[in-house]
């Protein structure tokens, strides 16, 4: 994404932990898009329920027909459909000691605050050390999403895929933005 570029359909991308609601809360402040966080509004109910696939398609397709918004992920039942309408993605494929510690630090706060996740869901030890343990889930699907935002990146093009290698890249572009944002509406 340029300066002086209109870009209204912006999906995040990144490996469990790297910071993709973030960087997507972030997006939308800065474009004033309105977010959309995907575990919360598409893919869990309460209970840790997950949601039939069939709706969680059905949810992101009425939100990716809408003119402008922010995805902070998606999950693959919808991710072809939500990636062929975007029209930035950004991957954060940083190193697995960044998102590691990022879940980690995350993990323990949500449990020992009894943070609520989405949904009135809150991660508990049970959860953590069990076997639907979102640690486990992030050394199972590592590797698999950083070859998949690399695919995209070489696939799509890097008019369309933005890939951040660090979170101080990451930052300096986001600031870059807003930078820009802010002079073009001085």
């Amino acid at each position: 994404m340029e300066p002086g570029q209109d870009i209204r359909k912006v999906l995040c991308l990144g490996v469990t932990g790297s910071g993709k609601s973030t960087l997507a809360g972030e997006l939308g402040r800065i474009l004033g898009l309105p977010v959309h966080y995907v575990d919360e509004e598409i893919g869990w109910l309460p209970g840790w329920r997950s949601r039939p696939a069939g709706e969680q398609r059905e949810l992101a397709l009425r939100i990716a027909d809408e003119p402008a918004w922010v995805f902070d992920s998606v999950y693959g039942y919808y991710r072809h459909d939500v990636l062929e309408r975007a029209e930035l993605i950004l991957c954060l494929d940083y190193p697995r000691f960044v998102s590691l510690g990022r879940l980690l630090l995350r993990t323990v706060r949500r449990v020992s605050t009894g943070q609520e996740s989405c949904n009135g869901n809150r991660e508990t030890w049970a959860r953590v050390l069990g076997k639907d343990s979102i640690i486990r889930w992030h050394f199972s699907t590592f590797a698999s999403r950083r070859r998949l935002m690399r695919d995209f990146e070489q696939t799509l093009g890097s008019d369309r895929v933005r890939r951040f290698a660090s979170p101080r890249e990451t930052r300096r572009w986001l600031a870059s933005l807003e930078a820009n944002r802010l002079g073009s509406n001085s």
